[in-house]
């Protein structure tokens, strides 16, 4: 991956911390999150969740050690030119060619697409007022196998049955926006530690269209890792599908959390996620 040497220095001296994370409790029925418009009806979902207490490793000091075709996700350092995440002609005009260059990198694909750039806010005021969302407080993947091939029916129509013939995958970006992350991180969990029977296909209800994404159910072979003070010039790169199945990451599980080490007095999390497609 090219991005620069991962960075190690904040949140060095932090082992692992032990937070709760909370899954689905897989009942058998299929599980909805009910998802509008940002200032309309909050988020509601369906199904039966538990909190485990589990152990979420500092993943700066082995950064170097991480494959995104074998834990699912790779962290270092990306610089921006972006001045205004919240203008969206600024993010259409920099930000997606940014990402399209770092995800061709870091995947080694021949064509990357951004088609979704979803900013999380954690203070409700803020939130309200620039009409984002919060952040996701249950362990989930973004897709699932037919979502996947569904997206890029929605976005790439014309070429779509060509595209999804061959190798595609949907690669994510996350990144802070404001001051370095302390509170609601994002913990990430190594691909090779789930199990397919983890996987929960989940229903995304939206106003105009239905999704599916995944919820988990816990394992205690799950093997998650933060990046600890997440800062604005720093990346974690992760794939939440992949159409090849022999072997290599597919899926990649990941929640914000609330850290215990956070300072009372820390700043409320801002970050961005970026969603595109992958053609090998």
């Amino acid at each position: 991956m090219r991005l620069a040497t991962a960075i190690t220095e904040p949140g060095q001296d932090i082992e692992a911390v032990d937070a709760a994370l909370t899954y689905l409790v897989d009942t058998g029925e299929k599980p909805a999150t009910y998802l509008f418009k940002p200032g309309d009806d909050p988020m509601r979902s369906t199904g039966a969740f538990e909190a485990y207490d589990v152990s979420i490793r500092n993943g700066r000091p082995v950064a170097d050690r991480f494959d995104l075709d074998r834990e699912g996700f790779v962290f270092g350092r990306h610089e921006t030119k972006v001045d205004d995440f919240f203008d969206e002609a600024e993010l259409r005009a920099v930000y997606d060619a940014e990402i399209e260059r770092l995800v061709m990198d870091a995947s080694g694909a021949r064509r990357v697409v951004v088609f979704d750039q979803t900013i999380r806010v954690e203070d409700e005021g803020k939130r309200q007022e620039k009409s984002v969302r919060e952040p996701v407080p249950i362990v989930h993947n973004d897709y699932t196998e037919s979502s996947a091939r569904q997206r890029v029916r929605d976005f790439l129509p014309d070429e779509a049955d060509d595209v999804i013939s061959r190798r595609f995958a949907i690669i994510q970006v996350w990144r802070p926006i404001g001051a370095p992350v302390k509170t609601k991180p994002l913990a990430i969990c190594d691909a090779q530690s789930v199990r397919p029977e983890n996987l929960v296909a989940s229903d995304l209800v939206y106003k105009d269209r239905l999704g599916e994404t995944m919820r988990v159910s816990f394992s205690p072979e799950h093997r998650w890792y933060y990046f600890p003070d997440m800062a604005r010039d720093e990346a974690m790169v992760f794939k939440v599908y992949d159409s090849a199945d022999d072997g290599r990451a597919r899926f990649t599980a990941h929640t914000a959390f609330d850290d215990p080490t956070a300072p009372r007095d820390a700043p409320p999390r801002e970050s961005i996620e970026s969603r595109t497609f992958a053609f090998f």
